[in-house]
């Protein structure tokens, strides 16, 4: 690597640090990772690291429109070659396609029905990955006449990785509940969906909803092209259609709240698949819990001893309820301050609950003139 290279890498690695949001992370990110290793066409997404599916937001650079189905579609039906959840679980989780097929890249239905009708030679996939949870993706592509992606071009994507992911954790983080608005829609959302993933029903609330959500990529429907559906939301759906397994991602919307999508195949009397319904809510705190414990690097019992904080319970009661000595949960409360960058009971509770459980209450609260 040159000292120019080695800078410019450097001053890629600091606006990622420094980036404000998800979508400024990968917009300079990628017009930095250009001028080092050239590419013809990228899609960056952020996943829900529990799952791993597609949310919001989502960023495609130099692809018209058409084939957005194919390219979703291929991680979960048709493809074999080089996908992102065995990348998500590989030492390196980062690949070219021509590389793992042996310079064979009509092994994949990506590069067959995606790629070489658009003109594309290789690609680069990538999962951000930090503690073992995939916070994002990307696929960069090369067009015919470039060279394939190398060994160096793999080695600087993954030193971006974790760094990457780490900001995109970063922003899963609670925001500051007092510019955060409450846009919660009186009722679910519903949309469904038909056989071959075209939209046949919608209700307001979901319409609301949809209006709520971060902007990006998006698809018109049939029902008019004031309704145009977000990639993930038709990704989610489309997991759920192709595979007969429920799929379910979280969105966090303009306002700061989060939302839970959650995608189910219908059949009928006779088992046969047909349409696909999907529910757009607010998340309950148990729906993000995971988040929390994920954003802030919290394990599995710290989580245990921050929800009997939020009860309220001292820690001789958090000892005796989770069978730990109170000596183990004053060291539990110590590090859980540290990840959470808070110095007291209150604070942790006002920082991390507030977002999730007063909403929550509050729309589950019924106020009466009892005079």
């Amino acid at each position: 690597m040159t000292t120019s290279t080695r800078r410019t890498v450097a001053a890629l690695l600091a606006d990622i640090a420094a980036a404000p949001d998800a979508q400024a992370l990968f917009e300079r990110t990628s017009a930095r990772l250009r001028r080092i290793a050239p590419f013809d066409a990228a899609v960056w997404v952020a996943t829900d690291p529990v799952n791993g599916l597609t949310t919001a937001p989502v960023r495609v650079e130099n692809l018209h429109e058409g084939g957005c189905g194919t390219y979703w579609e291929s991680e979960f039906f048709a493809e074999n070659v080089n996908l992102f959840r065995d990348l998500a679980r590989a030492p390196v989780p980062v690949a070219g396609l021509r590389a793992v097929t042996g310079d064979r890249p009509s092994r994949s239905s990506l590069y067959r029905n995606f790629m070489r009708p658009r003109g594309f030679d290789d690609e680069l996939r990538a999962v951000f990955r930090a503690d073992g949870l995939p916070w994002g993706q990307l696929s960069l592509f090369r067009e015919r006449g470039r060279a394939e992606f190398a060994a160096a071009d793999i080695a600087l994507v993954e030193t971006l990785s974790a760094p990457i992911a780490q900001r995109l954790r970063s922003f899963a983080q609670p925001g500051d509940q007092r510019t955060m608005p409450e846009d919660a829609a009186a009722a679910p959302g519903m949309l469904l969906f038909d056989a071959d993933g075209g939209l046949v029903s919608i209700n307001d609330e979901a319409r609301e909803l949809l209006a709520r959500m971060p902007s990006g990529p998006s698809t018109s429907t049939p029902l008019g092209i004031d309704l145009p559906l977000p990639v993930w939301i038709l990704s989610t759906a489309g997991r759920a259609r192709l595979t007969g397994v429920s799929a379910r991602i979280r969105i966090r919307t303009t306002g700061g709240r989060w939302l839970v999508c959650h995608a189910s195949c219908l059949r009928d009397a006779h088992g046969k698949a047909g349409m696909t319904a999907m529910v757009i809510e607010p998340a309950t705190p148990s729906e993000i819990a995971e988040l929390v414990l994920a954003a802030y690097e919290l394990t599995r019992r710290e989580l245990d001893v921050v929800e009997q904080i939020a009860r309220g319970l001292p820690t001789a009661e958090i000892a005796e309820l989770l069978h730990l000595s109170p000596h183990t949960v004053r060291d539990h409360v110590k590090a859980i301050f540290d990840k959470v960058g808070v110095t007291s009971r209150g604070e942790l509770v006002a920082k991390l609950f507030t977002e999730f459980q007063l909403p929550a209450a509050e729309r589950r609260t019924l106020r009466v003139d009892a005079g």
